[in-house]
């Protein structure tokens, strides 16, 4: 009898950055790393997030042993509150990644009946056939993990985001004699995070930012307003401590800014020594230096507190001449226009305005080429999947692993949906599953489709004309000429003519002395394609077209 073979199926975080989902599948058990959702681009028109596809998953809800969070990066837990009530199984974590979660499934009314699990760095756990252990890495937010999974067919690393910063602000540096131990005793497969594999050299460390923040806070004659992601603790940590060096009191500005600041202090991620914290309603009246506001918004989101601010439009905080703002972090591929635009208001408003560009206010969290050698040296596998990043990312990492020494044919470059099968000496990838995109859309999940996101771009581009057609219920028979209205396609007082030769038109089509009411479907069809045809004429655009029939 043949043994199982071991799965490993990514449903999302591959040919892409963000919405990051790993299935691990062994016989009957399976476990899944991270539940992560992604922004949308730019035409996914009105969309807010977009999660994994987990239709594969909810076929066999029963084999699922339980899903293992890496660290607490939207792109990990984002998508948590929409699928954990459909797959009901519990989330193991380290301490500071379920405060986060918590935070995320309150936000979504998602957190009852949730079952939240704590592992601490270095703890292990038994899922079914697996066998887990986490280990500490360095990444932007404390208590991020990588993962040991024991498989009975040999043992799996999963890196998560890391980096090898030697000072990390907090947290722990990654566990390199741990991987080297295990690359000792040979490992069958290695997963690693490649989402900066183009970048030659090293990460710097996250002093380098300490270091510049200091600067800032000694030098800036007006208010320092400090931007960057509300879960990146490491970064509030360093804003708190420069800004007790220079006496200035904190401000924390917009809502899961100031959940997660609470929760964090709660929990001792966070210190601030006392009265350093301040109230909003405190800052009336406060001198400008000796202020300090930290806000979302450093990808631009239209509702957070940054984009207010730039936009005139926050209740508590306007800018003034002699305010430094800082973006602390780097746009999310695909956000950059949206951020530029952001940097371009606070700059009309006469704010000095530093970010990644022009200063070193941020590093990445992510390891450059160098520290990726360095860790495939180390654990040395039998088989690579390089995971995180666009396809060109992962093209290049598996280039690295090949650079040093790991053999074409057992580097895997997967894309979302591809089963790769391993047995202890050979890996396949057999097949693909159902994955995609699942768009959230207002309190909608998974309603809008591919359909719907069409009918977007084409009203975006060419607008909609509606006709209404009145017909006599008896006779069947035209009555008067019909209506036509149009929104985004012309505008009605200059086209005024090109409008009134289309009513004609349509009631010529309609009105050929037939004896019985014709069938709406063909009234419908024959007022579409003789109007599609004209206005192409006319304007060579293409709206949509849509009829209706009003009975009298």
């Amino acid at each position: 009898m043949t043994s199982p073979r071991l799965k490993i199926i990514p449903l999302g975080g591959l040919s892409e950055i963000g919405k990051n989902m790993m299935v691990v599948e062994y016989g009957n058990d399976i476990i899944i790393i991270d539940v992560g959702l992604m922004f949308p681009e730019e035409e996914m028109l009105g969309i807010d997030l977009v999660i994994p596809d987990i239709s594969y998953l909810l076929e066999r809800r029963e084999r699922i042993r339980g899903i293992i969070i890496t660290h607490g990066h939207e792109d990990h837990i984002g998508a948590l509150p929409y699928l954990l009530p459909q797959l009901d199984v519990p989330v193991y974590s380290t301490k500071l990644t379920r405060g986060l979660i918590s935070v995320k499934l309150k936000e979504r009314k998602a957190l009852s009946g949730a079952k939240l699990k704590l592992i601490p760095p270095g703890g292990t756990i038994v899922l079914g056939k697996f066998k887990i252990e986490f280990f500490p890495v360095c990444h932007s937010i404390p208590d991020a993990v990588g993962l040991i999974i024991n498989t009975p067919i040999g043992t799996i690393i999963h890196s998560g985001d890391f980096k090898l910063d030697y000072t990390p602000v907090c947290g722990k540096p990654t566990d390199l004699s741990r991987l080297a131990q295990l690359g000792s005793q040979g490992v069958l497969l290695l997963l690693a995070d490649s989402t900066y594999a183009e970048l030659p050299g090293y990460t710097p460390s996250e002093m380098v930012v300490g270091e510049t923040l200091d600067h800032i806070m000694a030098d800036a004659p007006g208010r320092g307003i400090i931007t960057t992601f509300s879960s990146l603790v490491s970064r509030i940590q360093q804003v708190i401590d420069a800004a007790a060096k220079h006496q200035r009191r904190v401000f924390i500005v917009g809502r899961s800014m100031s959940d997660i600041v609470r929760m964090a202090l709660d929990l001792g991620y966070l210190n601030a020594s006392d009265g350093i914290l301040g109230r909003i309603d405190e800052l009336r009246g406060m001198p400008h230096n000796k202020i300090v506001l930290i806000t979302t918004g450093s990808q631009g989101e239209p509702t957070s507190a940054l984009v207010r601010i730039a936009n005139r439009d926050h209740r508590q905080v306007h800018l003034v001449r002699g305010d430094t703002v800082v973006i602390s972090a780097t746009p999310i591929p695909g956000n950059e226009a949206v951020v530029n635009r952001t940097v371009d208001d606070l700059f009309k408003q006469g704010a000095r305005v530093l970010y990644s560009k022009v200063a070193p206010v941020h590093v990445h969290g992510h390891a450059s080429q160098e520290e990726l050698k360095l860790l495939l040296n180390l654990v040395k596998p039998r088989f690579f999947v390089p995971i995180h990043g666009e396809y060109r990312h992962l093209s290049l990492h598996a280039k690295l692993a090949q650079s040093i020494g790991i053999p074409q044919d057992n580097t895997f470059v997967l894309e979302d949906g591809d089963i790769l099968e391993l047995s202890p000496n050979s890996g396949k990838i057999t097949g693909k599953v159902t994955s995609g995109n699942v768009y959230v859309d207002g309190l909608s999940v998974g309603d809008i489709g591919s359909v719907v996101l069409r009918d977007r771009k084409m009203l975006s581009r060419d607008g909609i004309v509606m006709v209404i057609i009145a017909i006599n219920r008896q006779t069947g028979k035209l009555i008067g000429r019909p209506d036509i209205i149009s929104r985004g396609f012309v505008d009605i007082t200059e086209s005024r003519d090109m409008i009134e030769e289309s009513r004609d038109l349509v009631a010529r089509t309609l009105d050929h002395g037939r004896t019985r009411p014709a069938e709406w479907g063909f009234i419908n069809t024959k007022v579409r394609d003789t109007l599609y045809k004209f206005y192409y004429e006319q304007t060579k655009r293409r709206p949509m077209i849509l009829p209706f029939m009003v009975k009298v």
